[in-house]
């Protein structure tokens, strides 16, 4: 009896590692102290240095029963900037800069082309948030898991000066609410999906006119990154109050988490069109309103509270960074909390 044949194959650990250096590589920033393969990550903090009052932050994160989806579908090249983004959106909305990214995948059995596919993924979102992969981990669970299936999380660190601090505590009545577009379901909801679809290579390789995709296609567009975004605002001078990033609880759980005692955040639900999925999703499980709401972010990834004076500079950047904002609505004198009508 030897490792291996208990389950756990050391050589496709190390073809793993081989596979996916290139993509790591490829996230590098001049901070990143040593190579690959270490047991620990190194970053210089001499930059931080020039700030006056640095603040770290932290996101950890996964990507839920979204991974189910990838299984079916066989395809695992997007699912890691999922489960960065979940991490790095947490990030700004602190107003911080992600300055790097550790990932950790949990499988059955190491294929070291479908971790290294996964990890090109996860390499793929630090590059669109300009943080760097400096570490990871891949443990192989054999009889705790099936052989085909994996799961995926990761962490981020970034940074920011305190006076940078988005707190949401200066939001008063008056303030404007911006929202900033979602590629989809992005990656929250998902054992509600997969209760109202039928989860199969055929229901998902489905063509609909009114996506104008692929079922799988849809569901599985990774989440959008905002960190490009949010520097961009930053740039234009315009300093953010608020800032929800809308994940697992949708609306009525992310927005109050920005808002001070004494205001409500009012939004108006015509303020933009909500994205066929939803629509499909709504109607395919018999899903009432305020569950849609309260569950999926409903085409709306971020949310910010901003001056009023502001908002033509805000939306200007957020279209300068390629996404679409709106105006969605606006804060209120009231009980802490969200309404929408």
């Amino acid at each position: 009896m030897d490792y291996k044949k208990s389950g756990v194959d050391i050589e496709a650990g190390y073809k793993s590692v081989e596979l996916m250096k290139e993509a790591v590589k490829s996230t590098m920033r001049e901070e990143v102290l040593g190579g690959i393969g270490g047991f620990s990550g190194a970053f210089s903090l001499a930059k931080i240095k020039e700030m006056e009052e640095p603040v770290l932050l932290s996101g950890t994160d996964g990507c839920g029963t979204k991974v189910k989806l990838a299984f079916i579908m066989d395809k695992h090249d997007t699912i890691g900037i999922d489960a960065v983004a979940m991490c790095v959106n947490d990030v700004v909305c602190a107003g911080g800069e992600p300055l790097f990214f550790l990932d950790y995948i949990a499988c059955g059995k190491n294929y070291p082309e479908k971790i290294a596919t996964i990890v090109g993924g996860v390499a793929e979102g630090c590059r669109q948030s300009e943080c760097a992969l400096i570490g990871g981990e891949t443990a192989e669970h054999p009889g705790l898991m099936p052989q085909d299936e994996y799961d995926l999380a990761g962490f981020a660190v970034g940074v920011v000066d305190k006076k940078d601090l988005i707190t949401g505590e200066n939001i008063k009545p008056g303030d404007t609410l911006i929202g900033i577009a979602s590629s989809g379901v992005h990656s929250n909801g998902f054992s509600l999906v997969r209760s109202v679809f039928t989860m199969t290579e055929e229901s998902l390789n489905t063509y609909y006119d009114s996506l104008g995709k692929t079922l799988g296609e849809a569901l599985l567009a990774p989440t959008k990154i905002y960190v490009k975004t949010m520097k961009e605002i930053k740039k234009a001078g315009v300093k953010v109050k608020g800032c929800s990033h809308i994940t697992g609880g949708g609306f009525y759980e992310n927005v109050p988490r920005m808002l001070p005692e004494g205001v409500k955040a009012v939004i108006k639900k015509d303020s933009y069109e909500v994205p066929p999925i939803f629509k499909m999703l709504a109607k395919d499980g018999n899903i009432e309103e305020h569950m849609m709401y309260n569950t999926f972010n409903m085409g709306i990834g971020l949310v910010l509270a901003v001056d009023p004076a502001d908002v033509d500079t805000v939306m200007t950047a957020v279209k300068a960074a390629g996404e679409t904002p709106y105006v969605i609505g606006s804060v209120e004198a009231g009980e802490k909390g969200v309404i929408l009508c």
